[in-house]
């Protein structure tokens, strides 16, 4: 279905946020998806795709690879443990919660509501109860109609089925929560991905426990993983960092390594803006992430209207990858890949003042010179040197 035409698909603040919407925007099925296409599309599918999913259970494949031994596999499937534990809960009913579902809620919305007379107020309230949870980032922005999945997805037969979303939710609270560097170096390897299982994980428990204090306030609040909707958007307009070729969000703290979630309510929040800051002229010169992409699923020009790919939103001109080429490695290595983050001239650690002096410079006129003194960054480590390390 076409956006409907007495909605203007291009909204107040998505020039600020980079966002360019046509008139050929359609709003994205999760169906569409390429980890839930992996379970109904043939063009997908194969027998390496099920022996992917299956490794992050019991039936890992390890071998003599650095980084893709059994005590690789074990650390990556146990730093998925608390994300399956919330996501199987309601398998049986064909919800897949924080992936093809919203997370079902544990806690009643409170019947007495405590007032709020200053929404702003309520916005620093809450990031400072996101952070007490655990999150590392935590924007707030509108819920924005066009980033939701037009359905969600019954995980019995991959079928399409209603959110059943609450009436009335008016505002998106978006978590960033920051995967380790030093795992991250790893990519690409078994190793490396319980940098992401730790993070999905953490993630689970913090929205949970955020949209929890939410709905004991009197308000709904759902939390919610990658389910949906569209997180990169909300990330983008709340304020958390700027959209890139890589597919992910540069953030100032933290550059591509981080997981987003979000919570979806009815608190009254005031919101973040969108703050360009030059993310994007720098990507203009730099193709790092796509050179160093095995599959060359990273698109080397300039933004694109998407929508040729499946599993690509249609209408909004961005930087988009070749998902079934991405998710084919994804497939034969038994594990995600994150190489594009790895070697991203923004993945620093932004605790040292050098790397600091960096980003000033990457984000001024002067970012050719930075991107020549990214030349040899993002190099891959050796996983066992990561299971040698001194953790003091």
């Amino acid at each position: 279905m076409v956006w409907p035409n007495n909605t203007p698909p291009q909204r107040d603040g998505d020039a600020a946020a980079g966002i360019e919407v046509t008139d050929d925007f359609e709003g994205f099925a999760q169906r569409n998806d390429i980890f839930t296409r992996a379970f109904w599309d043939k063009a997908v599918m194969s027998k390496h795709s099920a022996k992917f999913f299956a490794s992050y259970r019991m039936e890992a494949a390890p071998r003599r690879g650095d980084g893709f031994t059994q005590r690789d596999f074990a650390l990556r499937n146990a730093a998925w443990l608390i994300s399956d534990l919330v996501s199987n809960r309601t398998a049986d009913q064909g919800l897949r919660q924080g992936f093809q579902s919203p997370i079902q809620s544990d806690t009643p919305v409170a019947e007495d509501t405590v007032e709020v007379d200053d929404p702003a107020q309520m916005s620093v309230e809450i990031k400072r109860i996101a952070k007490f949870f655990g999150a590392d980032l935590c924007g707030v922005t509108d819920l924005d109609e066009r980033w939701l999945y037009t359905s969600r997805v019954d995980t019995r037969d991959m079928s399409d089925a209603p959110h059943d979303l609450p009436e009335g939710l008016t505002n998106v609270i978006v978590l960033g929560h920051e995967m380790e560097q030093d795992l991250v170096a790893t990519y690409p390897s078994a190793l490396a991905g319980a940098a992401t299982g730790r993070e999905y994980s953490h993630e689970a428990s913090i929205v949970m426990q955020l949209a929890a204090y939410i709905r004991n306030l009197g308000y709904e609040a759902v939390p919610s993983m990658n389910d949906t909707g569209l997180v990169i958007p909300y990330a983008v307009k709340a304020g958390l960092g700027e959209y890139a070729r890589n597919q992910m969000v540069i953030t100032p703290e933290f550059g591509p390594r981080l997981r987003f979630s979000k919570i979806f309510t009815n608190l009254p929040l005031a919101h973040d803006q969108a703050k360009p800051q030059g993310v994007r002229a720098f990507c203009d010169i730099c193709t790092k992430c796509a050179e160093a992409c095995p599959v060359k699923a990273l698109p080397f020009g300039a933004p694109e209207v998407g929508g040729g790919n499946v599993s690509a939103i249609k209408g909004v001109r961005k930087w988009t990858s070749n998902a079934e080429k991405c998710f084919s490695f994804w497939a034969k290595l038994s594990s995600d890949c994150a190489i594009c983050m790895r070697v991203c001239p923004f993945n620093r650690d932004y605790s040292q003042t050098r790397h600091q002096l960096w980003l000033k410079l990457a984000l001024s006129p002067l970012r050719h010179l930075a991107l020549r003194l990214s030349k040899n960054h993002g190099g891959r480590q050796k996983p066992g040197n990561w299971w040698a390390k001194d953790p003091n």
